[in-house]
């Protein structure tokens, strides 16, 4: 099979080829066994050598000693891990996450907000000009305020305390909703992490509800803010089956750039992963409303399935499908520094 990506294989070798805990092989077993359609071919480099599919993209790598079984499969085994207990909450050091953060007591209004958990910084600026927020008994309005820690911020009356941040990381399922609530009942995110911490957290951006993969949560409002801001270009990784093969015109037109609605669509790296041309890799940074299968949708494919396995430098490993995980205190850092040149330039 040819592969008809710009950019060679070789692009993503930075990234580790172990997923999921499972070592992959180029050019072994099929990660797919249950498809007769999609046994891996050599593919020729530009070092001459052959190679498989890429492990970033695939949530199906290969067991050591022969193929996956389907009920091997870690969305539909129970956690070895996780079982009925919650995850132990990991305790940071605030210092270290917090370092560089501005000194003194005082501190913006917006930022106190977020760090309470209640929402970004931008929807917090939000919230102040529309009234809802109050210092000391009194309604502000005023964008850029600044508070003292001891002041009493309230919102919709209910006072409100910066916590300690939690930082978490959910493998979604299907027929979930990204929400923190919703009036109609179903279901949504929060169920999956509700016995995770007492800390009021919320999702950093929005998986469709038939999406699966990562959703990182947090109180942290300056992070959130960080990774859902457009200039910061955070990388996503998906794996994307479609209902019919891409062809190869269609691959080399998404890669120049899609034109939709709300402007371009820039896509970083597009390869195809199965024989039959239906399981493609995608990386992009765009955080654009369903902007993965807008795309697909403008040269008439259908996204039957769509999988983020990759969100910001985090992945997948080690979490089964409806599971979640605390992040360690290097990964909270290396986010908190994600990209810093460029926060420079926008402030």
């Amino acid at each position: 099979m040819r592969n008809f990506g710009k950019k060679n294989r070789n692009s993503f070798s930075k990234e580790t080829r172990e997923h999921n805990g499972d070592k992959v092989r180029r050019g072994g077993t099929s990660r797919y066994p249950d498809r007769s359609d999609s046994k891996p071919t050599s593919r020729s480099t530009s070092r001459g050598k052959s190679s498989g599919r890429n492990p970033r993209f695939d949530d199906r790598a290969e067991k050591k000693g022969g193929p996956r079984k389907r009920d091997d499969f870690p969305e539909q085994r129970k956690s070895r891990f996780a079982g009925d207990m919650p995850e132990k909450k990991p305790q940071y050091d605030i210092k270290a996450i917090q370092k560089g953060a501005p000194q003194g007591d005082e501190i913006r209004l917006n930022r106190y907000i977020a760090n309470a958990g209640v929402c970004s910084r931008r929807e917090a600026d939000a919230l102040i000009g529309k009234g809802e927020i109050s210092v000391n008994g009194k309604v502000v309005t005023e964008l850029g305020l600044k508070v003292k820690r001891s002041d009493k911020v309230a919102y919709r009356g209910r006072f409100l305390n910066p916590e300690k941040p939690v930082y978490l990381l959910l493998n979604k399922p299907k027929d979930y909703i990204t929400t923190t609530d919703d009036p109609f009942e179903r279901k949504t995110v929060m169920r999956l992490i509700e016995n995770a911490c007492e800390e009021r957290v919320f999702p950093v951006g929005r998986l469709d509800r038939n999406t699966t993969g990562l959703l990182l949560f947090t109180n942290d409002g300056e992070l959130s803010d960080k990774l859902t801001h457009p200039s910061n270009e955070i990388k996503k990784i998906y794996q994307v089956t479609l209902d019919k093969p891409l062809t190869k015109n269609d691959l080399e037109l998404i890669l120049e750039g899609v034109e939709l609605e709300d402007g371009k669509a820039e896509v970083d790296d597009l390869q195809v992963l199965s024989k039959d041309k239906t399981i493609l890799g995608l990386e992009i940074h765009s955080g654009k409303n369903r902007i993965v299968r807008r795309i697909f949708a403008h040269f008439g494919y259908d996204v039957v399935a769509l999988d983020r396995v990759m969100f910001a430098g985090l992945s997948k490993k080690d979490i089964p499908r409806g599971k979640y995980r605390f992040l360690s205190e290097k990964e909270v850092i290396n986010l908190k520094y994600m990209n810093k040149h460029k926060n420079r330039k926008r402030n």
